[in-house]
């Protein structure tokens, strides 16, 4: 079995042909092709590490969903003795993507 590190935004993912993984807000529409910098691919054999060979290869996905949102974030700020009390909330934005190749 083939799988990847890749950086997606300021995380890294593990992914494998077929996986459905969530990322921050691309901009891209539903059914677009994207590409993905790969940090490490391994398969049964061997590990592959050196970053000139994996400049080379990239990891492509395509767009489920261009546009969703993540958890609700709460923010609340406070301050004893005046009376001050404030409540916000945060949602961020996030694309799912199908990954379809490994090369």
């Amino acid at each position: 079995m083939t799988y990847a590190i890749i950086k997606a935004g300021n995380r890294q993912e593990k992914v494998s042909v077929g996986d459905t993984i969530v990322v921050n807000y691309l901009g891209e529409k539903e059914g677009a092709t994207v590409s993905f910098d790969a940090l490490m691919i391994a398969d049964d054999k061997k590990i592959e590490l050196d970053s000139s060979a994996l400049s080379k290869s990239k990891v492509t996905g395509k767009v489920i969903r261009a546009i969703e949102k993540g958890e609700k974030i709460t923010i609340l700020k406070y301050k004893n003795k005046t009376g001050y009390k404030s409540k916000m909330g945060h949602r961020q934005k996030q694309t799912r993507v199908e990954i379809t190749g490994i090369k």
